[in-house]
Order: structure tokens, then C-alpha cells, then sequence
């Protein structure tokens, strides 16, 4: 574990969901349309809108793999061609500090944290699967976020930042739910990147229809995260004969190496849309995503302002630059991602305790090749730490 000489921040870290973090508050008239469990060939298998869901292949958590056991994977090492099965290797009984608080704070203390956000880890893939019944979508998040205040709460001892989840599907219900997780002191909210789904048709994040959501978000000053996740782009994939549902871990070539990306299109879309210009209180990080989407997205919105700069009230790559925290995966280019948007708006995130992230969260560290101690300590401590503070409008 690495010795940074002060404690740090991590603004990627997991909870595993209670098996009834969906249900304990969804009244039973409503849940035959959002979640149930149910026992398919011996196994206990997660119901979502009625149909088995594939997202995460062991919807219980238990047992579950261990804590950065595809590191290698993810930074592309894997020279004997095992497939995911074996690389997790031998699987492990859940960990109180994944689902209990206080554990949770106790390893932190063990792990050299000060304090970290908090998110999903099935959470993140329900809303695709029910994007075409609105009101099961609210009504099953709803649940979800008073589960969480009851078993993480949303600022637990100013170390432990639960993220609610919002979805935008019904701008009345976003905007309310808002308003009632920021009545109990929470500090971010995680949205999922991509179009804003409905039966009727898809829409910009930033269409004015938004704007009461936004605008509360503008006026309290909550970090907004954009957490990776199942965004919807199984359709894009399916005009390339790769169609089908998302299914974490299952690894298909072509879907890995297409071109589309969920959080460079949503910042585009905020971006050219005018979010920042009309609210420019709004902080948004963008977690889980990795980073080499930055330099394209930037160097597009400055090829678009330079040939019709009057369609932008102010320099869309500002826009991007003052808005907008990145939390890059560990094998990304991280120095250039510094030159790009500043040491100062990139975000120290381990992913633990999933498989794919890291076992010890402070080695990040090793990675942060060619940053110096200033910069070290903003990414792995005070950009995070700054986010969590509420910024007055």
C-alpha cells in the first residue's frame, strides 16, 4: 500500500447492494414492473420489469471476486488468453465493509482514505432495463435512494458520500427528488451518461425541459457525477450485428473497440446545448469513464468554435475547463490528460472493491509518473474533497 504522507480521497469506490435495496421501499402493487427475485434453475436470479437481468452475472454478491483481480486485464496484460472466468480466479465471501458503514470506515482507516463518494454497483445498470415504463424507473430509484439513506446515508461522518441516484426520464420527479436528497445533506447524485430515454422518444440532458433540475442543482452547488454504467448503447451496437443486452464481463471485440461514447457525447451535448452558459454554479465529474475521450471531445469543440463561433455564447473548451472533474482509469495517459484540463480538475477514483479496479486504492499513485507533489496531493486528495463541499451559487 502506498505511502502518500497524508490521507487521501477517492472519489471511485462501491458499495454491493443490499438483495433488497430494490424492493424494501417499492409497494407491491409496483414491484411485478420494477424488481423481484425469483429462483430460475436452482439459481436466485434478479427480475427486472419482469424479464431476467443479465447486467451483473451474480446479482447477490455472494460469494464475489476479489478486489483488482483483473488489473492486468484492464491495462491490456493477459498473454495466456484466459477468458474473465479464470482470470477472477477463486471468488470470496462477501465483506461486511461492503455493505456495512461502519466497516466500510474502518477499512478506509486501514486503506489510508480520509473519505470517498460512494456508488452503485447494480444500480448503474437498472435504468436501461426499464426505460420503457417511466413511472417504474422513478418509482424503482425512489426506493433505491431511501434504501441507501438507510443502510450508507448520504454524508455519514463527513467520510462516507453516497451518491442517489437521479434519473432525468421525468423532469418533475428529478427535480423533486433533488430537492429531498439535498434536504438530507447529500453531496453528489449520480446520473447515467447518454440521451435521456423515453418510450416517446430521446432527448439532450440539457434540453430546457431539464432546466428546473439543473437549475436547483446550479443553486446548491452538489457535484453532479456521471458514473459509467449501462447507457443504452446496445441499439448503436446492434446496427453492427453485436446487439443484445449489456452483460458486465462478457467480453465481445467489437462492442470494446466501436467508436461510441456515452460521457464525450453527454459533455458535448451539455456543452453546445448551453447547460454551463445558462448555470455556471454546476460542477460535473465524470467517473469511471476513463479519460481518452477528453482530448477528441476537445479538439472537436474547438474545430466547432473556430468555424462558427457565434453559435457559442463562450469558448466551448472553457466551458468544458471550468465545468467539468475527471476521474481517468489508472492505465490511461494520465499526463496527458494534466495537459489537457490541469492536475487540478483530475480526480483520484480505485474502483474498489471491484474486480476491475485496484486492491489498494493509494497505489494509483504509481501511476501519477511525472506529476509533482503539489499535484499528486490535488488529484489524490483536494479535488475530491472540494467536490463534496456544497459551492454557493
Amino acid at each position: 500500500m502506498a505511502d502518500l504522507g497524508f490521507r487521501a480521497f477517492d472519489a471511485d469506490q462501491h458499495y454491493y447492494e443490499a438483495e433488497d435495496a430494490f424492493i424494501r421501499h417499492v409497494p407491491r402493487s409496483m414491484r411485478k414492473r420494477c424488481m423481484q427475485w425469483a429462483i430460475v434453475d436452482g439459481k436466485k436470479r434478479l427480475l427486472v420489469g419482469g424479464r431476467i437481468n443479465r447486467f451483473i452475472p451474480n446479482p447477490t454478491f455472494d460469494p464475489v471476486a476479489r478486489p483488482g483481480s483483473l488489473d492486468d486485464y484492464f491495462r491490456g496484460r493477459n498473454p495466456e488468453g484466459k477468458d474473465v472466468a479464470e482470470l477472477f480466479g477463486d471468488l470470496e465471501p462477501i465483506r461486511a465493509a461492503y455493505r456495512d458503514r461502519d466497516a466500510r470506515l474502518a477499512l478506509l482507516d486501514q486503506q489510508g482514505i480520509e473519505a470517498c463518494f460512494l456508488f452503485p454497483t447494480l444500480g448503474v445498470g437498472m435504468e436501461e432495463a426499464l426505460k420503457h415504463d417511466p413511472e417504474a424507473v422513478t418509482t424503482a430509484f425512489g426506493a433505491f435512494n431511501r434504501w441507501l439513506e438507510e443502510d450508507w446515508g448520504t454524508c455519514y461522518r463527513d467520510r462516507l458520500f453516497a451518491a442517489p441516484y437521479i434519473t432525468l426520464v421525468d423532469p418533475e420527479w428529478a427535480e423533486a427528488e433533488l430537492r429531498r436528497v439535498l434536504e438530507r445533506d447529500a453531496r453528489v447524485v449520480c446520473l447515467r451518461a447518454g440521451p435521456v430515454a423515453h418510450p416517446h422518444g430521446s432527448r439532450s440532458p440539457a434540453d430546457p425541459r431539464h432546466d428546473r433540475f439543473w437549475a436547483l442543482a446550479n443553486e446548491a452547488g452538489i457535484t453532479v457525477a456521471f458514473h459509467a454504467g449501462d447507457s443504452g448503447t446496445t441499439e448503436y451496437a446492434e446496427k453492427w450485428g453485436e446487439g443484445g443486452e449489456m452483460e458486465a464481463f462478457r467480453y465481445r471485440p467489437l462492442r470494446q473497440c466501436l467508436s461510441i461514447s456515452p460521457i464525450r457525447d453527454t459533455l458535448a451535448a451539455m456543452i453546445c446545448h448551453g447547460l454551463f452558459d445558462r448555470h455556471r454554479n454546476l460542477r460535473v465529474a465524470t467517473i469511471e469513464s476513463g479519460s481518452s475521450w477528453v482530448a477528441p471531445l476537445l479538439a472537436s469543440l474547438r474545430k466547432a468554435f473556430g468555424q462558427m463561433p457565434r453559435a457559442f455564447r463562450r469558448d466551448p473548451v472553457e466551458s468544458f475547463l471550468g465545468h467539468v472533474y475527471v476521474s481517468p482509469y489508472y492505465e490511461d495517459d494520465l499526463e496527458g490528460l494534466r495537459n489537457l484540463i490541469g492536475a487540478d480538475h483530475m480526480l483520484f477514483g480505485s474502483d474498489f472493491p471491484h474486480a476491475e479496479g485496484l486492491a489498494d486504492p493509494t497505489d494509483f499513485v504509481y501511476d501519477l509518473k511525472g506529476f509533482g507533489d503539489d499535484e499528486i496531493r490535488q488529484v489524490m486528495r483536494e479535488n475530491g474533497l472540494a467536490l463534496t463541499r456544497r459551492r454557493p451559487a
